[in-house]
């Protein structure tokens, strides 16, 4: 307890104390963005939601009587991009992916404290952030669930990617995918949580599981109380690029066509927009959602 009588208070923590408060300005790097989504040729709906977010950390000074050269204010970003590919039949899909990004919004609004440098963290407080979002967005799809028990067994995969450069942290839980694309190179980043993929793990040919490709083992929602999800941390910096997307795009374009089609088109959007056109071409038998970062040094 302060002593009132006193003139000064000391404080015994160290400075490592005090550098846990505060995060450098961020990399200079610059990130432009390109995102499409269509309901495909086959289905009526479209079961799939996106989203790219940005964070910003500034401040604003309304009055000061200290000289121009010295408000040089921080506007640090940060960055996400989320694909939701819903399941559980039309209505019941589209409405689970909807809910997850929707409760994803409404808790980065809540959060009590912003990250804005990755490196300050350790995998083991990375994971306990991801865990947090998780089970609010489960409970949400369980409320609805009891709720409406019509919705029972709805569910929606998940994957996204927190961009703070020069890292990028990749949360997954179903068979959309994210991938890295360095140097022209096509690098899956999350691994694909189906039966078919298990079974591949395991041994067997890919051509013998192929009819079990879209049985999940792993997604939000399906009345679980509890889930997990991978989390990848990677080096995002200058000439990376991230490419998030439902499997609408990976199940109709061999990933050797889509590095080709991302390397062939500077802008993002433009990339995206070939990428949907591939898609469609070879069928579109689901929906298809893209979404796709570009890194390079801030001007």
């Amino acid at each position: 307890m302060v002593d009132p009588t006193q003139d000064t208070v000391e404080f015994s923590q160290s400075a490592l104390f005090a550098d846990s408060f505060f995060a450098p300005p961020s990399d200079p790097t610059e990130l432009r963005f390109g995102a499409v989504t269509h309901e495909g040729k086959v289905r009526s709906n479209n079961e799939d939601h996106f989203a790219i977010l940005r964070r910003r950390r500034t401040i604003e000074i309304i009055k000061s009587n200290l000289q121009p050269h010295d408000l040089s204010t921080p506007d640090d970003h940060s960055y996400a991009l989320v694909v939701a590919d819903g399941i559980g039949g039309a209505r019941f899909g589209e409405l689970a992916s909807r809910v997850a990004l929707k409760t994803m919004l409404e808790l980065t609004c809540q959060a009590t404290s912003w990250v804005m440098k990755l490196t300050d963290l350790d995998a083991q407080q990375i994971r306990e952030r991801v865990e947090a979002y998780l089970h609010r967005i489960q409970n949400t799809l369980l409320d609805c669930e009891r709720d409406d028990p019509e919705l029972s067994g709805m569910g929606t995969t998940w994957t996204s990617a927190h961009i703070i450069p020069p890292r990028a942290v990749i949360v997954h839980l179903g068979d959309s995918r994210a991938y890295l694309i360095r140097q022209r190179r096509l690098i899956q980043i999350s691994h694909d949580e189906t039966m078919a993929q298990a079974l591949v793990d395991a041994g067997m040919a890919p051509e013998e599981v192929e009819n079990l490709g879209h049985v999940l083992l792993n997604h939000l929602g399906g009345g679980k109380e509890n889930v997990t999800a991978q989390i990848h941390e990677v080096e995002f910096g200058p000439g990376d690029q991230l490419l998030v997307c439902s499997d609408g795009l990976t199940d109709m374009v061999p990933e050797s066509r889509i590095e080709q089609e991302v390397h062939a088109h500077q802008d993002p959007q433009s990339a995206c927009d070939a990428l949907l056109a591939l898609a469609l071409e070879a069928g579109g038998r689901d929906n298809v959602t893209i979404v796709l970062a570009s890194a390079s040094e801030a001007k």
